[in-house]
């Protein structure tokens, strides 16, 4: 194993090599590629160039993330928290309604009181409606308003200002706005034609063994977010995408067949509450009706409500996967 901690410059399919940002060359059999998420722009943001440098999504770890953080210490409990979710599909489904929560609490916590508006894009709460809902409604009953099919249309970072597609406005003291999604740059901005899946903004793969379906585009595989497969944008199944493509490709080099009947799991446990949480669990099989992976049994299970077990068990999960990752 070498590693190389240099960008990719350019992709080269037909003479199958990589050429990395130090200029080095690497010829390569099978290319596989995890480049994660990117952004679009967000819609209309208007104000001085210092207002609109508060309007952080914080959906990648880094400056926006401190950002935010000092944000929502220097809020009171008259003040307003208003994040807003992108159409899916975007990283970690269950993300923006949990981080809504974590919010409420710490106001409720740490200031006595303040409201969280969520302005959702899409028609109804997208992972775990039931726990969420009652989240909403009854742990942080007061705190919280839940709005679906609330697209941003405008942001106005003088006034703080959020105008949704419907003609509603909004506003509050921070504004969290997580943009719509890609797939990452590596993707979109390749030229070779990647981005050939869902609205072009994903790259489109064979989900037997990742490989993209962009048939000049033979032995490069996409694993993790930047793919388009009917699996959740999660680190979990980014984890089991990695090990089905790796087992594909070692058979291959092997001269032998690939598995025909993969299958992916996908578990996600969500903070409530500082000392709460609760989870959400799915089993994925290939259809080879659809070519695509579909949940087994009773589809996507969540637990019946937020515990203090609960939220130990998210540690240790946590824990886990990452080792399990990154050994």
């Amino acid at each position: 194993v070498k590693v190389q901690n240099y960008s990719v410059k350019t992709i080269d399919p037909v003479g199958k090599k990589v050429t990395l940002s130090n200029g080095v060359i690497l010829p390569y059999d099978r290319l596989v590629l995890a480049p994660g998420i990117d952004f679009e722009p967000l819609p209309s943001l208007t104000g001085t160039t210092a207002n609109q440098a508060k309007i952080v999504h914080a959906w990648k770890a880094g400056a926006q993330t401190t950002s935010l953080q000092n944000q929502i210490k220097a809020m009171t409990k008259s003040d307003t928290f208003i994040l807003t979710i992108p159409p899916a599909p975007y990283r970690c489904p269950p993300g923006p309604y949990e981080r809504a929560c974590v919010v409420a609490d710490y106001l409720k916590r740490t200031k006595g009181g303040g409201k969280v508006i969520i302005l959702d894009a899409n028609a109804k709460i997208l992972a775990e409606p039931l726990n969420f809902t009652k989240a909403f409604n009854e742990t942080h009953k007061g705190i919280i308003t839940y709005v679906p099919n609330a697209p941003i249309a405008s942001i106005n970072a003088d006034t703080m200002t959020v105008k949704t597609s419907s003609g509603l406005s909004y506003t509050g003291k921070v504004i969290n706005v997580i943009p719509s999604h890609k797939a990452g740059k590596l993707i979109t901005d390749s030229g070779i034609g990647l981005a050939n899946g869902l609205n072009g903004k994903w790259a489109g793969v064979n989900v037997l063994s990742y490989e993209s379906t962009n048939l000049d585009l033979a032995g490069i595989h996409v694993i993790g977010d930047s793919s388009s497969t009917t699996q959740p944008k999660a680190g979990h199944i980014a984890n089991a995408d990695a090990k089905v493509c790796a087992d594909a490709i070692i058979n291959i080099f092997k001269g032998g067949t690939i598995n025909q009947v993969p299958i992916t799991n996908s578990s996600c446990f969500t903070p409530i509450t500082k000392t709460t949480a609760s989870w959400l669990s799915v089993v994925y099989r290939y259809d080879p009706a659809s070519k695509t992976m579909l949940p087994t049994g009773n589809g996507i299970t969540e637990s019946n409500g937020a515990t203090s077990e609960n939220y130990e068990d998210m540690l240790k999960r946590y824990n886990n996967l990452m080792a399990d990752t990154f050994s």
